[in-house]
């Protein structure tokens, strides 16, 4: 759905959308749309409110970023990039949802930001980390090997859940132990 410069569209008044539909997709007709799209978990509560220049794409970071959160979603595009009037529609469903959803508040970063694999090391992964005797070379591996295992991860539940759009992420910040797409 479309909307115009003046109407803000209830949030309540949106169709569910599946997150992941019957053939293991997301939904290809939100690729390079503009718009706001408010996320919501297995039991249709709402989790997150964002908007992007292109939905589809930052459905897919935020689908890798939290895998057993997107069930289904609400969305509203716009024809033309315009900040204020996506802010507006992301502040109205908000104020709908009669309080802030935890993606829009405390738990911000896991939606927004790279996922930082390093929060998953192991106690043994974290000792050799810290070990003043190893060198960059070989904390940069650790790194890559644990961003790896968190990526296994993170895919068996894509897959677990019917995924079958490919994902990748970006090798080169692997080694900062940082996972995002490419």
């Amino acid at each position: 759905m479309t909307t115009t410069e003046t109407q803000i569209p209830n949030l309540s008044n949106l169709e569910y959308l599946p997150y992941i539909d019957q053939e293991g997709k997301l939904p290809l007709s939100l690729q390079g749309k503009i718009g706001v799209y408010g996320i919501f978990d297995e039991e249709k509560q709402l989790l997150f409110v964002g908007y992007s220049r292109d939905v589809y794409q930052s459905l897919r970071q935020h689908l890798v970023r939290q895998p057993k959160s997107c069930y289904w979603l609400k969305v509203q595009t716009i024809e033309r990039p315009n900040r204020t009037i996506l802010e507006e529609i992301k502040a109205a469903w908000i104020a709908e949802n009669n309080s802030l959803p935890v993606g829009n508040n405390g738990e911000s970063a896991k939606w927004n930001q790279a996922i930082d694999a390093k929060q998953e090391m192991t106690e043994t992964e974290i000792v050799k980390y810290q070990d003043p005797l190893i060198d960059e070379v070989a904390k940069e591996k650790l790194l890559k090997n644990v961003a790896r295992r968190v990526e296994a991860e993170i895919l068996a539940v894509l897959e677990a859940r019917g995924l079958q759009e490919y994902i990748r992420f970006n090798p080169k910040l692997k080694t900062s132990g940082l996972l995002d797409l490419k």
